[in-house]
């Protein structure tokens, strides 16, 4: 282990030098999958497949309702995301993807003309940037001003999370979301294993514990945010194992919503919201997260933060929220799932 290197140089060297296809990483922390959309396994099947076999995500952080939006994929790799996105968004859309590894933005650019020909866009609706996402200042993006955030398995590789999630909410407008996947750890990782290149290559020892992320986005002002989905990751390598075994880690899908107008637990205001059917891809239902599944039609009870989540972002145009906050009726009841359904979740994310 050379400890002489920063810990920007030894991932660049990782993904750079001993990493050349997903297939080589040790385990599955950095390569684990959510079930992926139709509509969005018919975009990736028009990739390259250079693209795809360089592919180091542990998640699907595509929300829906991307058309016509500008999205920033922080740490995009060789772009796989950010073509979903590009496709999703439309001609109209405008997708930024930011990487430090030039190995990796060299195959992201080169394939920018053939995938704007197949998708048949009359011009480029996507671009690649060099740059650091904890400063997305000196990449040159601007305060309020992206609707979406998204990142796969990235994030935990900084050695600066704060700073991370601060520029995100910073560059997000009022509204904006963050769609992120990313490894959680289930404590925090002793300092010697924060240390070994393989372990924070191999997308492990650099896992935030859960209870800190919490903290963390109170501290830059973020009082909720959402689980979408979550997964236990395996490692399947006796090397790896020996070294980090003791450690449980998650691969979770994450939303968050620049806002405002949300409390740090579940508030009840008397509010429904009710889903119209109208999100692209999903005509029948829609979950917001782990635990808030709206089904076309039914009236769903729901908390102050949720209202806003549906009300206040370009969620809105796609829900009919009942009641305002003029009315206090206490803590929210999150004992039972909105919409019906046991996820077995114990709150309602706040």
């Amino acid at each position: 282990m050379d400890t002489s290197k920063t810990t920007y140089e030894r991932v660049q060297d990782y993904y750079s030098k001993r990493v050349q296809r997903n297939s080589d990483l040790k385990t599955n922390a950095c390569c684990t999958s959510d079930a992926i959309p139709r509509e969005h396994r018919e975009i990736l099947a028009q990739l390259d497949d250079e693209i795809l076999m360089k592919f180091y995500g542990c998640g699907s952080p595509i929300p829906p309702a991307l058309e016509g939006q500008t999205v920033l994929d922080l740490g995009c790799g060789t772009g796989r995301d950010v073509y979903l996105a590009s496709k999703l968004a439309g001609p109209e859309g405008h997708i930024i993807g930011l990487d430090m590894t030039d190995e990796q933005l060299e195959v992201a650019r080169r394939h920018v003309d053939k995938q704007m020909q197949v998708f048949g866009f009359s011009k480029p609706n996507v671009e690649f940037r060099k740059g650091y996402i904890e400063d997305l200042a000196a990449a040159g993006i601007a305060d309020n001003s992206v609707d979406v955030v998204i990142s796969n398995c990235v994030i935990n590789l900084s050695p600066e999370k704060e700073a991370v999630f601060s520029e995100i909410f910073r560059v997000l407008k009022p509204g904006g979301e963050m769609y992120v996947s990313d490894v959680f750890a289930d404590r925090r990782i002793p300092a010697h294993l924060r240390e070994d290149t393989e372990l924070y290559g191999e997308c492990l020892s650099g896992a935030l514990y859960i209870e800190d992320f919490r903290r963390m986005l109170q501290k830059i002002g973020i009082a909720d945010y959402r689980v979408v989905s979550s997964s236990d990751i395996t490692i399947d390598n006796e090397e790896v194992e020996e070294k980090i075994g003791m450690v449980s880690f998650t691969s979770k899908t994450i939303r968050a919503f620049k806002l405002d107008s949300l409390e740090d637990i579940c508030e009840d205001y008397g509010q429904v919201a009710i889903y119209k059917g109208t999100l692209p891809g999903h005509p029948h239902r829609f979950m917001l997260d782990d635990h808030h599944l709206f089904e076309r039609g039914r009236a769903v009870a729901v908390c102050g933060n949720t209202a806003s989540m549906l009300q206040d972002t370009r969620y809105g145009a796609h829900f009919t929220i009942i009641g305002d906050r003029s009315t206090h009726l206490g803590a929210f009841d999150c004992s039972a799932p909105a919409g019906g359904e046991n996820t077995g979740a114990e709150s309602c994310g706040c």
